[in-house]
């Protein structure tokens, strides 16, 4: 009598695992962008490094989409939607974070992406019925300390002020893209949504670039293109977005964006890590932070004994 509920509590335990390892490696391509766009911003201006990036990506997930669910699955996309979705969402959120990058530090930037978790758990108890219970509040309190630690910025010596802010919205509409492409673009596979949606970032970046460079004179790259940038774009383009956001879009759609969000605070220590790989030094407070964000993501993702709440899922 008891083996089917105990097979169907395995079946949903293993099936969390795998969302929460997608998540996982979703993030390791998206920490790759960070050190890839430093480079870049060294020689190109932020509007020049969010085109291409934007571009290059929608490229490369069209094509894969179209070459997977055929003709038909495009045309009968639910492209307006989706494009405003990318543009609100993705595309000025994606904006404003690396903006903030270029004024202050990619540590600075972290940080900002790090506070994810605050903007996407509201955003999950104000539409979506998210409780919030003991072990979930604990586990956003471990994120948010662990993404601190990991950060290794200092909210006194760093002297942030209004510069955080535009980081803070960057990350509020980037969540709210996310839950968006998700909820409202119901009847679509997960490369669909990611393709109408890039759409959106792609169409807004471009119109961006040319506004900067025809009215305002912003844009400087287009003398100073080589082989390198080219590989920092593709870098940055098809591994730190494109791929990374189809990944991103399938664990929102399994696990929510409230702790899915939770796994971007362990974004200082990937690529720490993948720089330690490359010769650099370890940094263990990175480290550390890393291990008690993911410590908060598997207390948030217990079940409540008084609420019975399924396990990995909303209410």
């Amino acid at each position: 009598m008891n083996s089917n509920p105990q097979k169907n509590q395995a079946e949903k335990d293993k099936g969390a695992i795998k969302s929460n390892l997608i998540c996982v490696f979703s993030i390791l391509l998206f920490a790759m962008g960070f050190p890839a766009a430093e480079y870049l911003l060294d020689d190109w201006d932020v509007v020049s490094v969010i085109t291409a990036r934007n571009v290059f990506s929608f490229i490369l997930i069209f094509l894969i989409w179209l070459s997977i669910e055929g003709i038909q699955k495009v045309k009968s996309a639910k492209w307006l939607k989706g494009f405003f979705i990318g543009v609100s969402g993705f595309g000025i959120g994606a904006f404003l974070i690396l903006y903030l990058q270029s004024i202050t530090t990619p540590v600075i930037a972290a940080l900002a992406v790090a506070t994810m978790p605050v903007f996407a758990v509201s955003l999950e108890m104000l539409l979506d019925g998210r409780k919030m219970t003991f072990w979930f509040f604990f586990g956003v309190v471990l994120v948010l300390w662990g993404g601190y630690i990991a950060s290794g910025a200092s909210l006194v010596e760093s002297n942030i002020g209004f510069a955080i802010l535009i980081g803070f919205l960057g990350v509020a509409l980037f969540a709210w893209g996310s839950r968006a492409t998700v909820k409202n673009l119901p009847g679509m596979t997960t490369l669909g949504q990611v393709a109408v949606t890039s759409f959106g970032m792609a169409g807004l970046s471009i119109a961006l670039y040319f506004i900067c460079t025809i009215f305002m004179d912003l844009t400087n790259s287009a003398s100073s293109i080589t082989l390198k940038h080219l590989g920092l774009v593709l870098i940055y383009a098809w591994l730190g977005l494109g791929i990374s956001q189809i990944l991103w879009i399938k664990a929102v759609s399994q696990l929510g964006i409230g702790i899915s969000s939770f796994h971007l605070n362990a974004v200082p220590f990937y690529v720490m890590f993948m720089l330690f790989l490359l010769g650099d030094r370890w940094i263990w407070h990175q480290a550390v932070g890393a291990l008690i964000v993911i410590s908060g993501v598997i207390l948030a993702q217990q079940k409540s004994s008084k609420k019975k709440a399924d396990f990995f899922e909303l209410p």
